[in-house]
């Protein structure tokens, strides 16, 4: 029991996902509609790429999202962003996704 309980504390101490800042997240939106506009279309509805609008990935796992946004698809034109992407600002743009981007500013 002792053990489960420092497991517990330990997992609570772990660091909350830290959000993009505001500065961040006008340059993660204009990456979206940008780079990931030229190949999922300039209004993200598809392209070269599948449509990257709120209807088309609402039943997508997030977590799978985020690993495509990171690591690409192999075999495919679709390139891995991990060097430009921390993990917490893939998932900030998967949440955007599924929510629809706010209008651009």
């Amino acid at each position: 029991m002792k053990r489960y309980v420092l497991l517990l504390a330990a997992a609570l101490a772990l660091p909350a996902l830290a959000a993009p800042g505001e500065t961040r997240k006008l340059q993660l939106l204009h990456l979206v509609r940008q780079d990931c506009g030229s190949c999922h279309g300039l209004t993200l509805k598809g392209g070269l790429g599948p449509a990257l609008v709120p209807a088309a990935v609402a039943d997508k796992d997030a977590e799978q999202l985020r690993q495509v946004i990171l690591y690409g698809r192999p075999g495919t034109a679709m390139p891995p962003w991990k060097d430009f992407l921390s993990e917490d600002e893939a998932r900030w743009i998967v949440e955007m996704l599924k929510k629809g981007l706010p209008d651009a500013r």
